[in-house]
């Protein structure tokens, strides 16, 4: 090959090198410009719209109290858990179970404060300890755990429920993880009474 057919080859092989780094170029640009953004997902609620609603209230309204603040987490407080009474509840109810939820916990999937289950019909009224199975918290304790949100970071809502539920007995241990007691009640619960208080650091 003469100098002059090197001088041309070299030429289109350094021009389909530039093509092929433009071509990559722009698909990766592309690709960036193209992607859909990253979308929230709605957590998938446990209690069935068929379920019939009743009436609780607590020894707190708005929000926690300085004495209803964990003992953990940062908190120095006396884990107090709020006293809760009910009335309404339907006449079909063979247990109750009690839960408290913080779905602005920065954890992706919101965190279990209280479980509470096979709470006996003749419970009007629930303060953590009392009747039932103590279940076990988001951080693995037994029990209530109260709120004890990052500090600087937004107003936390909890969500406080009383269940109603059709059977007497889950017949779950006390070390079952919150999302599996929940899942369990969901297929048995036919009333739910509802408050929310919140708390921030």
């Amino acid at each position: 090959m003469n100098r002059t057919a090197r001088i041309v080859s070299a030429t289109f092989a350094v021009a389909a090198l530039a093509g092929l780094t433009a071509c990559g170029s722009e698909q990766n640009s592309s690709t960036a410009t193209t992607s859909p953004a990253p979308t929230s997902v709605q957590v998938r609620p446990v209690v069935p719209a068929t379920a019939a609603t009743f009436t609780v209230t607590a020894d707190a309204t708005g929000t926690f109290p300085a004495d209803f603040y964990a003992g953990a987490f940062g908190c120095t407080a006396a884990n107090h858990a709020p006293h809760l009474a009910w009335s309404g509840a339907p006449a079909a109810a063979k247990s109750f179970a009690v839960t408290m939820f913080d779905p602005d916990a920065p954890t992706g999937a919101g965190f279990w404060h209280w479980m509470n289950w096979d709470i006996p019909t003749t419970a009007t009224d629930f303060t953590a300890g009392t009747v039932g199975v103590a279940g076990a918290n988001d951080a693995g304790a037994p029990g209530y755990l109260g709120p004890c949100p990052p500090a600087g970071d937004k107003a936390h809502t909890y969500q406080i429920s009383v269940l109603a539920l059709d059977t007497p007995s889950l017949g779950l241990p006390a070390a079952t993880t919150p999302t599996v007691a929940s899942f369990s009640m969901g297929s048995h619960i036919i009333g739910v009474a509802k408050l929310s208080l919140t708390a921030q650091r």
